[in-house]
């Protein structure tokens, strides 16, 4: 599989920061390791399984450091002598059903980390939103404690607090959970796919914009205290992002979208199937758009890649060591 660079160029010319990262042997964080190296940071990513993170070893100047990042002691001491925090720690879903897992990572977590940058004198941090995220009036779990997250690095840093947050649509890209889920469920299912909340509406951005954005905001001092929201250029139903999986796969299959009560029947009894494919929280996250009211990308100067074109060079390629032969060219290793 190739690797896919951003046809931006990273600024060579930028000072190195040593950064820490919450959250960085994930999807986004991977990817944004790897930039963040070739930029000439230095690079520590903070994890509970250092085994498990392990294919990040063959990046330059990247550090794993064997954390409970919501231990507030060891965040905190894992945390000093930084230049800067970038906090990716997300999930989709909890296991259990009434928000306590998702305010625990999302909103519990924030806290623990402005607190921690207050305590090491560490004024820049980038965090991970979505967009849609309000604490007041999110129809779901995950999009509330998304909301409080926010709403705890924009008030409780100080005044000199140096946060930039990020508000993406759906991430696709080499190794995304979203597009490769679809294909997963396409080639099980032999003729037909029933989909709940086909006519939501989404967004979808390109992984390697979303990581331009972040290096951009994380040198440009204009991006200090703004949000970011971050689409692609097109909107989409979700039917017809899932139609379009099929036929770049050129699989036969008839995608029967579902009416309303039918949708919310299969999230509730997808509650309690191993690993939540779909659950009643994300049911109710798709009952609102995910559409940006104003692109960040604009404001960043950055133009960002359509779905259609980056999708059809990376489907249905992903193997179990992609990731890390991703990371081993990258490294130039």
């Amino acid at each position: 599989m190739a690797a896919f660079r951003h046809p931006l160029p990273y600024n060579r010319g930028m000072r190195s920061r040593d950064v820490c990262i919450l959250g960085g042997s994930g999807f986004v964080g991977t990817h944004l390791c790897s930039s963040l190296t070739r930029s000439g940071h230095r690079v520590t990513v903070l994890t509970r399984s250092v085994e498990r993170a392990k294919a990040l070893r063959v990046l330059p100047a990247l550090k794993l450091v064997a954390c409970d990042v919501h231990d507030e002691q060891q965040l905190a001491a894992a945390m000093s002598g930084h230049d800067a925090v970038i906090n990716l720690v997300g999930i989709l879903n909890e296991s259990g059903r009434n928000g306590a897992g998702f305010r625990h990572i999302h909103s519990a977590l924030a806290r623990k980390v402005v607190a921690a940058c207050r305590g090491n004198r560490i004024d820049r941090l980038l965090h991970m939103s979505g967009l849609n995220a309000d604490p007041d009036n999110g129809p779901s779990h995950y999009l509330r404690s998304k909301g409080e997250a926010e709403r705890i690095v924009r008030e409780e840093g100080g005044p000199d607090f140096k946060w930039t947050i990020f508000q993406p649509s759906v991430i696709f890209g080499s190794g995304d959970s979203f597009i490769n889920r679809f294909v997963t469920l396409l080639r099980a299912m032999p003729l037909w796919m029933p989909l709940a909340r086909p006519d939501s509406r989404l967004s979808p951005v390109w992984i390697e914009d979303v990581v331009v954005a972040m290096l951009r905001s994380l040198e440009d001092d204009d991006t200090i205290g703004e949000s970011y929201q971050l689409c692609g250029p097109d909107v989409f139903t979700l039917k017809q992002i899932v139609c379009f999986i099929r036929d770049e796969l050129r699989l036969k299959r008839t995608i029967v979208g579902l009416p309303d009560w039918l949708s919310r029947l299969q999230a509730t009894v997808m509650d309690f199937v191993p690993g939540k494919p779909f659950s009643t929280d994300n049911y109710r996250s798709l009952t609102v758009d995910s559409v940006c009211s104003v692109n960040g990308f604009v404001r960043l100067g950055i133009e960002p890649h359509a779905m259609r074109a980056i999708v059809p060079r990376y489907l249905g390629l992903e193997g179990g060591r992609s990731r890390y032969a991703l990371f081993r060219r990258r490294a130039r290793r």
